[in-house]
């Protein structure tokens, strides 16, 4: 007489009664849910179109642009060479503050952030998460970017890629910062108003796409989005680390980070 297969793991070596049936009142692990909050988050940026056309179609439109055009001058070097990490840093902003402050906003407006933050999830599980999925959405935007660049014929410094990673994070902290604080503090639609105004003063004189030169230029390297272009420049086209963009950086990010604790308001 055979023996029995053993039951698959999981599953009682018995009959099932309706406590088997019940969900599990336990809450996931941490790291779980804040991945799965990421995953989520992630998604909708990326469904979403208005946050596409921010955070793709109009730095890539901009890469292509003025890398083809002949103004304005960009200096001694290569068009693409200074352009490329302008536009990179730009992708950045777009996600890390604009959309961010954005949809950070009307989740406030419509209770979401309120909602979230009595779950498991807790509130800074909930911004993990989002932090996650904004580093998820620039690795995509650094692919798509990247890729468009090089095909017109973007060579960075191969060290360069790596010593950038430093500069991304910082600038992504710093951004990432500022968005709450204005997500936080703000009407949803002031928060509207005010994320795409920066956004377009930033592309049209904030440095960050085209470098300024001077006295512009000097109080633009002290401004976070000055820094963030600043340092990718040095490093995707000398290979170094410019520690004083950095520093900028972490300065504006940390200050940020303290003020929007103090004033966030979840509802």
């Amino acid at each position: 007489m055979s023996t029995p297969a053993p039951a698959p793991a999981g599953v009682p070596d018995r009959p099932f009664t309706a406590a088997d049936l019940e969900p599990d009142p336990r809450p996931a692990p941490a790291p779980r849910r804040v991945l799965a909050q990421a995953g989520f988050d992630a998604r909708i940026l990326l469904r979403n179109g208005e946050q596409v056309l921010l955070t793709l179609v109009l730095p890539a439109l901009l890469l292509v642009g003025l890398t083809l055009a002949a103004v304005p001058g960009l200096g001694p070097y290569r068009r693409i060479d200074v352009v490329a990490p302008g536009v990179l840093a730009l992708a950045i902003i777009s996600t890390a503050f604009t959309g961010q402050a954005i949809g950070t906003a009307f989740d406030r407006r419509y209770g979401v952030l309120r909602l979230l933050g009595t779950t498991p999830l807790g509130r800074s599980g909930l911004l993990a998460g989002r932090t996650l999925a904004v580093l998820a959405v620039e690795i995509v935007q650094v692919v798509v970017l990247g890729a468009i660049a090089l095909a017109l014929g973007w060579r960075p410094v191969p060290a360069g890629v790596l010593v950038a990673t430093v500069p991304a994070l910082a600038g992504t902290g710093a951004f990432v910062a500022l968005g709450l604080l204005l997500a936080g503090t703000l009407r949803s639609e002031a928060v509207l108003a005010v994320a795409n105004l920066v956004w377009v003063l930033l592309v049209v004189g904030g440095a960050v796409v085209v470098p300024l030169h001077g006295t512009a230029g000097s109080i633009a390297a002290l401004l976070p989005s000055g820094a963030l272009a600043a340092a990718f420049r040095a490093a995707l086209q000398h290979g170094r680390l410019d520690v004083g963009s950095v520093a900028v950086l972490l300065a504006w990010g940390g200050a940020a980070a303290l003020a929007a604790v103090r004033w966030f308001r979840w509802e």
